[in-house]
C-alpha cells in the first residue's frame, strides 16, 4: 500500500486550486449528489464545519440552501483556501481556514453538523480524523460525508500491477490503496459515532486515452492514485505497457473508462 504522504497531497491540490474545478468533474457530480442527499436527511443547523473544503463548491451550495447557518470551511492547502474565500466573499456567514482535519482548530462541541466530499480518501489513518469530527460535534450533531472507496480506479491498479508482475516486480504497488465500506463503517463506530451507515455508488468516466485519465489526475493534484516511477513501475517501455494492457482490457471506441467507487456516510453523535 502507497503511504499517504500529508506533505505531498498538501502541495499537490495546492498547486492545482486554480484548474480544480475545471477538470474535477467526478468531483462535481459527487458534490451534487452529496447535496441531494443532505437536503433528505437534515434540517438548517445554526453551525455547520466544511472538512477539505477545497475551491468552496460544496460550501457555496450549502449557503443558498441554509442562508440563516453560519459556515466554516478547513483545507490543509493554502491555496485551495484562498480560492474558496474569493468564491464566497459575498457570503456573510462563511469564514475560511487553512487548517488540518486530523487536528480541528475548534473547541469540543462547536458545530451542529461536520460534512465532507471528496477528501478522507488522502488521510491516513482515518479513524483518528473521523475521531476529531466527532469531538467537534455538539450532542445530537450529525456526520455525514462522500468518500471515494475501494474499486476506485481499479483498472489503473489493475494494469499496473499485471504490468509490474510481467517486468518481474509484483511485490512493489505504488498505486493509491481506497478503503472498502466495512473499514469506513468500522472506523465510523471507533470514533464514538451511532446510527453508522454507508451508501455505495458508482461514478464512470470516459476519458480519450490512458494519457488523458493521468493527465487528469494529475491535474486535479490526485497524481498519487497514479503510478509512480520511485519504487514502482520505471522506464518508459514499463509505463508504456501498463498503458498498453489498460487500453486493451478496460478501452473501447469511446476510449478508456475509469471507476469512481463513492462511499455516502452518516452518523450521529449521541
Amino acid at each position: 500500500m502507497a503511504e499517504i504522504e500529508r506533505a505531498l497531497v498538501k502541495k499537490s491540490f495546492g498547486s492545482h486550486a486554480s484548474q480544480y474545478d475545471s477538470l474535477a468533474k467526478v468531483q462535481k457530480k459527487v458534490t451534487d449528489r452529496f447535496i441531494e442527499l443532505l437536503a433528505n436527511n437534515i434540517t438548517p443547523p445554526d453551525s455547520l464545519l466544511d472538512i477539505g473544503a477545497g475551491t468552496g463548491r460544496l460550501l457555496e451550495k450549502i449557503s443558498r440552501m441554509f442562508p440563516e447557518t453560519d459556515l466554516v470551511g478547513i483545507d490543509l492547502a493554502f491555496e485551495m483556501t484562498k480560492f474558496a474565500r474569493n468564491r464566497l466573499k459575498q457570503s456573510k456567514r462563511t469564514a475560511l481556514s487553512c487548517s488540518d482535519a486530523e487536528n480541528l482548530p475548534f473547541r469540543d462541541g462547536t458545530f451542529d453538523i461536520v460534512v465532507s466530499t471528496s477528501t478522507y480518501q488522502w488521510i491516513s489513518p482515518i479513524e483518528e480524523a473521523f475521531a476529531e469530527s466527532y469531538r467537534v460535534l455538539k450532542p445530537s450533531g450529525r456526520f455525514c460525508f462522500a468518500l471515494f472507496g475501494e474499486k476506485t480506479l481499479f483498472e489503473l491498479r489493475d494494469s499496473y500491477l499485471t504490468a509490474a508482475i510481467e517486468s518481474d516486480r509484483p511485490s512493489i504497488n505504488r498505486t493509491h490503496q481506497f478503503a472498502s465500506a466495512e473499514v469506513i463503517l468500522s472506523a465510523m463506530t471507533a470514533a464514538g459515532f451511532t446510527g453508522c451507515n454507508v451508501n455505495e455508488e458508482m461514478e464512470i468516466e470516459i476519458h480519450h486515452d490512458v494519457t488523458a485519465l493521468l493527465r487528469s489526475l494529475k491535474g486535479i493534484g490526485a497524481g498519487s492514485a497514479a503510478p509512480k516511477g520511485n519504487g514502482g513501475l520505471s522506464g518508459r517501455s514499463a509505463m508504456l505497457r501498463m498503458m498498453d494492457i489498460y487500453r486493451e482490457k478496460y478501452g473501447d471506441n469511446d476510449g478508456v473508462r475509469a471507476t469512481y467507487h463513492v462511499l455516502y456516510g452518516f452518523g450521529a453523535k449521541l
